[in-house]
């Protein structure tokens, strides 16, 4: 029973100090899908070229797709024109971070991480999507389109996007779209925090090239969403982890699993997913020998920055409202989840 009551403290601990932060990031992103309309992103995306590379990162990064939800997406800027290079970086960096995820690493992880986070996913994405434009033969996928503004079923003018439209995806289509993973995330985390003991993986995950390898060997092959690994990195820093090291596994686990890599295989090519694996396990090591290197410098911890919590009355509330939104997702239907945009005119709802 003592075991049962330590997890649960840890898992409560977890869920108030995320919620606020969870529950805004549910909010931006709604806002982010409103005014960020699918034909403007594969506007920007068509052709090949540097440009087209970074847009295409910058574009990902703020997006709440995990790496499986990326990958019909990134099939339709394919299909509208956009570069193997493009494509790619899209592919790596979306799934990595988004905005409710870098609420809840800022909530857990303090500003440094936070800030760190997403730059690491904005950088990545560009290597990797240049390093596929410069080694792989460009094709032309689609004849590419200009936004017109209607429905792709019917060709009726396109409904445009609200308030309702914001609110309905940001706490509905997305929590109902994470809950698992998210719930996952929290409980693995709070069996760490309670049954782990404190420095346990200090001796051989506590910085250094070897303990990023681990977490690369151990975050490729598995399926971890962006907003649902940050528990479970907190509670391994908490434990001895590097910073670094759990950055390997915040970058790797979001971005890459077995499926995803196959996908990207199927669709780009082989030689196209391998350059994708390479870049994101390089960049993550990388990323993580640098965020050590910054932390160590500053002589401050990961774990210093669990002061951003808000008032109790806030945390507890909004952790009240966060379980509410979480398990309404299991009670709507699959209709319209992120991964399928379905018509958007009046004539076809």
């Amino acid at each position: 029973m003592e075991i049962i009551r330590d997890i649960s403290a840890a898992v409560i601990d977890t869920v108030l100090a995320m919620s606020p932060y969870l529950l805004f990031g549910f909010l931006v992103a709604g806002m982010l899908h409103v005014l960020i309309r699918p034909e403007t992103v594969e506007r920007h995306l068509g052709g090949r070229g540097l440009l087209q590379v970074v847009k295409a990162s910058l574009f990902g990064v703020p997006l709440p797709l995990c790496s499986c939800g990326v990958i019909p997406v990134a099939v339709s800027l394919r299909k509208s024109g956009a570069g193997r290079g493009a494509v790619t970086s899209f592919l790596i960096s979306t799934p990595q971070t988004g905005v409710d995820s870098i609420f809840v690493t800022l909530s857990l992880l303090g500003p440094v991480y936070a800030v760190f986070r997403p730059v690491a996913a904005f950088v990545s994405g560009i290597l990797g999507g240049s390093a596929v434009s410069l080694i792989e033969k460009e094709e032309t996928a689609g004849p590419g389109r200009e936004p017109s503004g209607t429905c792709a079923a019917c060709g009726a003018p396109a409904r445009k996007k609200g308030i309702r439209e914001a609110l309905s995806y940001g706490f509905i289509t997305l929590p109902r779209d994470i809950n698992k993973a998210l719930i996952a995330g929290v409980l693995i985390a709070g069996i760490i925090g309670a049954l782990v003991p404190d420095d346990f993986f200090a001796a051989f995950l506590g910085g250094g090239l070897v303990s990023m390898l681990v977490m690369a060997v151990a975050g490729i092959p598995i399926y971890v969403c962006a907003t649902a690994s940050v528990p479970i990195a907190a509670a391994l820093i908490a434990k001895g982890v590097s910073p670094g090291a759990a950055l390997v596994f915040l970058m790797t686990g979001p971005a890459t699993n077995a499926a995803t890599i196959f996908a990207v295989s199927n669709v780009m090519g082989g030689r196209t997913a391998w350059i994708y694996l390479a870049s994101v396990a390089l960049t993550a090591i990388a990323g993580g020998l640098l965020l050590d290197g910054i932390y160590s410098a500053a002589s401050v911890s990961p774990e210093a920055s669990i002061h951003w919590m808000p008032p109790e009355w806030i945390a507890i509330s909004s952790a009240a409202l966060l379980v509410a939104v979480i398990a309404a997702g299991f009670f709507h239907g699959r209709k319209g989840t992120i991964e399928e945009e379905k018509c958007k005119c009046d004539n076809c709802r």
